[in-house]
């Protein structure tokens, strides 16, 4: 028998200087049944980092078509794409040809950097893509401020994140891998 996923309600306050953009959200999340509380959190972190009224969660884990967070133009048009993770070079192609604007999240630690080494290079054509990565004591460090209700508080200032919850806070800076051109 398949597990359900977990749902988490969180109030997502993002203060985002270096775009001037100041809201908060109400968000249901999905946990996926093999989702880890680190991938969690570095999907609310991502949400965070590219807040935007017409911002939504994907499907994600679930299916290979869509990414984990997507903003659609009022046509239907893909205009933001973001994954996390390791998508493969092949994912990040097609993801490359149907949206706008390609973003994707790594962590993992040596892993990462093992991936970032083997598939980089062959992404540099793609000017609509960013890959940007987390380091891994931070997102550890993010995945314990997990809990099912959850009020995040996001301050992005100069590239620079902070993200507190009740008594506690994390300060990351995204390490951009490939920028946009």
């Amino acid at each position: 028998m398949a597990q359900n996923a977990t749902i988490y309600k969180v109030e997502l306050s993002v203060s985002d200087m270096d775009r001037h953009y100041y809201e908060t959200h109400k968000l249901t999340v999905a946990k996926h049944p093999s989702e880890t509380d680190e991938r969690l959190m570095v999907r609310l972190l991502a949400y965070a980092l590219n807040a935007h009224e017409h911002l939504e969660l994907a499907k994600g884990l679930s299916t290979d078509d869509e990414p984990d967070i997507w903003q659609k133009s009022l046509s239907g048009e893909i205009d933001v794409w973001v994954s996390l993770g390791l998508p493969s070079e092949k994912i990040m192609r097609q993801s490359c040809s149907k949206a706008k604007q390609v973003i994707v999240y790594a962590y993992g630690g040596r892993t990462a950097e093992a991936w970032w080494d083997k598939v980089g290079n062959g992404l540099t054509r793609f000017d609509n893509l960013q890959v940007f990565r987390f380091p891994e004591p931070d997102t550890a460090a993010l995945a314990k401020l997990a809990s099912r209700a959850m009020k995040l508080q996001v301050n992005i200032q100069d590239g620079e994140v902070m993200v507190s919850a009740e008594d506690s806070a994390i300060y990351l800076t995204p390490i951009a891998w490939k920028g946009a051109a």
